[in-house]
């Protein structure tokens, strides 16, 4: 087999004062932070759909990229081309895991039994790839927004056909990932939403969409699956009104439906400030509802109020992401895919590998500043004493849940009028986070 990105050598670590272009500053594979190997803290993916399929195209233009690597586009030569490339790709970077959509890896054929087939054929491709190559299927999932049947979406569909269509997807979209080991299955629901209540019922949509998802696991459950299923939040775009908003929407919607228990929260950077919240906010909310599953790694640009799918280099932020990270003790069997596309000018080969290197050693450098704030301690220490008031005392019982209403009001008559609460510093705890990031 020819080498495809020829001219590119496998991209090794040299170091923060390296000037070669094609090496990673920070990311050594091998480095121990609190006491593992930063591999392991950091589990990369290759997303299969930006990176083998997508040419740059936007609303206003055709691709600039050339990404047939050999073939014609909409063959299965091209489906093999492009799993020839991906494999090469993550050698090259040493990237341990890829995710995918099933559309992402054939063309769709005129029924889906054919569909099927090809799916069949290139996974098994795919798997003798996987097998001598080390690398592993991070998640799967189906592709239910691109085709104009699901103009209204899959689960949300007001066609029952439609729904089928979408379940028989998902059915096979499980069977491939079981079959490649794949570690997760996500819902991103692109298209399940509603543009106006005008037509749309709710409630109904909301108990279809769970109905299938119920399905999805029971089916999963029964070929032997038991990883994790996600979803993935994103607010607005394509819809305006998305039902799986941000995380603590999706927290909802999976307790009130029961399926707690079997998924948890995939957080993509983009779509958490496209709801209007922090990054590691949304990672805070999964955390603490022990929902932190996986996560979509990169960022958007807050002048535009889409979704870039940017690739990541504020270390601020990826420190931030860390210290989420790092404080609940790692991903379990999530990981970070590289959700990102390069920029539709950036249209070479070498591109694409400058733009993960730039991801890979925004993340490397995020885990090490992230850990050089917990060792500091400061942080941490703030908070404990900001919460003192709770360790003793009226407080202690509030915490214990011994108190009742009337006794708290009790205290508060014997109060008089409370002390103001001491400061929360924030000046001086962002001062802090610069000072471990720049000094």
């Amino acid at each position: 087999m020819s080498e495809i990105f020829q001219g590119i050598p496998r991209i090794n670590f040299e170091g923060k004062k390296s000037k070669n272009p094609l090496s990673f500053k920070f990311y050594d594979a091998e480095k121990i932070v609190r006491g593992k190997p930063m591999r392991e803290h950091l589990p990369f993916a290759m997303a299969w759909w930006h990176n083998m399929c997508a040419e740059g195209a936007d609303m206003f233009g055709a691709g600039t990229a050339d990404k047939s690597f050999g073939a014609s586009h909409g063959t299965m030569e091209h489906a093999f081309k492009k799993a020839d490339a991906a494999f090469e790709f993550m050698d090259k970077l040493g990237i341990e895991y890829f995710c995918f959509h099933d559309a992402d890896l054939v063309p769709e054929a005129d029924s889906i039994s054919k569909t099927n087939k090809r799916l069949d054929e290139i996974t098994d491709y795919i798997k003798t790839k996987m097998q001598s190559s080390g690398k592993k299927l991070l998640w799967g999932t189906a592709n239910l927004f691109t085709n104009p049947r699901f103009m209204n979406g899959a689960g949300s569909s007001n066609s029952a056909d439609v729904f089928c269509f979408a379940a028989a997807q998902i059915k096979k979209a499980i069977d491939i990932t079981v079959k490649l080991g794949g570690r997760g299955y996500v819902f991103w629901g692109g298209r399940e939403g509603y543009e106006t209540l005008l037509n749309t019922d709710m409630r109904f949509e909301l108990e279809n969409i769970a109905s299938l998802m119920h399905m999805a696991v029971d089916y999963g459950r029964s070929i032997g699956f038991d990883g994790d299923f996600y979803i993935e939040p994103k607010p607005k775009e394509p819809m305006k009104h998305q039902y799986d908003y941000d995380v603590s929407t999706a927290i909802g919607f999976l307790r009130q439906f029961g399926l707690d228990k079997d998924f948890k929260i995939n957080i993509e950077a983009n779509h958490a400030t496209l709801a209007g919240h922090t990054f590691s906010h949304e990672l805070r909310v999964a955390a603490i509802n022990d929902m932190l599953g996986s996560i979509d790694a990169n960022q958007g640009d807050l002048l535009l109020g889409w979704d870039t799918d940017e690739f990541p280099f504020d270390v601020y932020e990826t420190t931030m992401c860390m210290y989420e990270v790092l404080k609940v003790g790692g991903l379990k069997n999530g990981g970070l895919n590289f959700d990102a596309k390069t920029r539709r000018s950036s249209r070479t080969f070498e591109d694409m590998f400058h733009a993960y290197i730039l991801g890979m050693d925004a993340y490397a450098l995020g885990l090490i500043k992230a850990s050089a704030l917990i060792e500091d301690g400061r942080i941490d220490s703030f908070i404990k004493e900001r919460y003192a008031s709770y360790q003793s005392g009226i407080g202690a019982k509030i915490r214990n849940k011994e108190a009742t209403l009337s006794m708290l009001a009790e205290h508060a008559e014997k109060l008089g009028s409370p002390k103001l609460p001491s400061s929360g510093g924030q000046e001086y705890l962002e001062g802090i986070v610069n000072s471990v990031l720049f000094g």
